[in-house]
């Protein structure tokens, strides 16, 4: 009977979930880092952006609108999924990192899912449209496809990301390369930006905040 006692128990014992170190952060603190990475990143690559632009216009830049009900059609959905997955994905792998930054109040949220919708196009035009789009048209999609999405993953670690969190930038980067080259109509970013913004909101701060919020994760 006492063995019996003990199996039931060892049956029925609760798995302990596993120990996240929930790390919030305000207002301050994401200033603070979002001034340097403005003048550093998304500044000098607007500017090379803009010339590119400026002295050839590429169509396959893809800053044209292209077909709107193509590029509105999946991307909108798209921005949903992605945040929906990306949120999913962090809960995942944060017990592997052991911590995670989350928004101590909704104005740090809010200030960084603005952030993070200027950070999208910018990213998006380097990557997608100069990289992939330059590289497509001189030496096809193939290439142009490899390059562009080995960089936008790599260079994620440039910025100290951890390689747990860089091979996670690989679920985003693949699929809006290959909507970049296989969506109708003429070359546009406007999809491909939603959907990267959504899956960023996701996995960085609105997403944690949410998650932390409905009791998903927990110190």
């Amino acid at each position: 009977m006492n063995g019996d006692r003990v199996k039931i128990h060892a049956e029925t014992a609760p798995v302990e979930r596993p120990v996240i170190l929930l790390v919030p952060t305000r207002t301050s603190d994401s200033v603070a880092w979002m001034r340097p990475d403005l003048l550093s990143r998304l500044v000098p690559f607007t500017i090379v952006a803009a010339a590119v632009w400026t002295i050839w216009q590429p169509r396959w830049l893809g800053l044209g609108p292209g077909r709107l009900d193509v590029q509105l059609g999946f991307g909108l959905p798209g921005a949903v999924v992605f945040f929906a997955a990306s949120c999913l994905l962090q809960v995942l792998i944060s017990p592997f990192r052991g911590s995670l930054k989350v928004p101590a109040s909704s104005a740090d949220m809010g200030l960084q899912a603005g952030y993070y919708f200027l950070n999208a196009p910018i990213e998006e035009v380097i990557f997608r449209g100069l990289l992939q789009g330059g590289l497509t048209a001189l030496a096809g999609p193939a290439a142009g496809i490899l390059a562009g999405t080995a960089a936008y993953v790599l260079y994620h670690r440039l910025g100290g990301w951890k390689w747990i969190d860089v091979a996670a930038t690989a679920l985003v980067g693949v699929p809006v390369a290959l909507a970049f080259w296989l969506l109708p109509g003429p070359p546009s970013l406007l999809g491909i930006t939603l959907v990267h913004a959504g899956a960023t909101c996701g996995f960085l701060g609105p997403g944690p905040w949410l998650l932390r919020k409905l009791g998903v994760i927990s110190s």
